[in-house]
Parts: C-alpha cells; sequence; structure tokens
C-alpha cells in the first residue's frame, strides 16, 4: 500500500507534542492592530494548543505526526 501524504499546508501550521496535543499559532494577528490593546497582542504571540474536534481532523490531515 502506498505511503499516505501529508497535508503540506497542515504541517506548516500545526505541530503535534509528545502527548498528542496540537499546538497552534494564534489568529487575529495580521491586521487592524492599532485598535488592539498591547495586552492582547502581547497574548497573541504565544502558541495555543488546538481543541479536541480540531486536533482529530488535524492528525488526520498529518498522519506521521511531525511532518
Amino acid at each position: 500500500m502506498p505511503k499516505m501524504k501529508t497535508n503540506r499546508g497542515a504541517a506548516k501550521r500545526f505541530k503535534i507534542t509528545k502527548n498528542g496535543k496540537v499546538k497552534k499559532a494564534n489568529g487575529f494577528k495580521s491586521h487592524l492592530l492599532e485598535a488592539k490593546p498591547s495586552k492582547r497582542k502581547r497574548r497573541l504571540r504565544k502558541a495555543t494548543t488546538a481543541s479536541t474536534s480540531e486536533t482529530e481532523k488535524i492528525k488526520r490531515m498529518m498522519p506521521y505526526g511531525r511532518a
């Protein structure tokens, strides 16, 4: 059986941790930043984990974990 292909878009956006959680960057950080408080922009810099429902979909797109 042939190898499964990794979704390259997903591979660039997500990392799967050793415990199986999915790390992702926060959104809302690309434009209209003048209106957002500094505190919020600072918080958006840090990575976060994807929700459970998202995690299942992402793992399906990345069959070999870290791509």
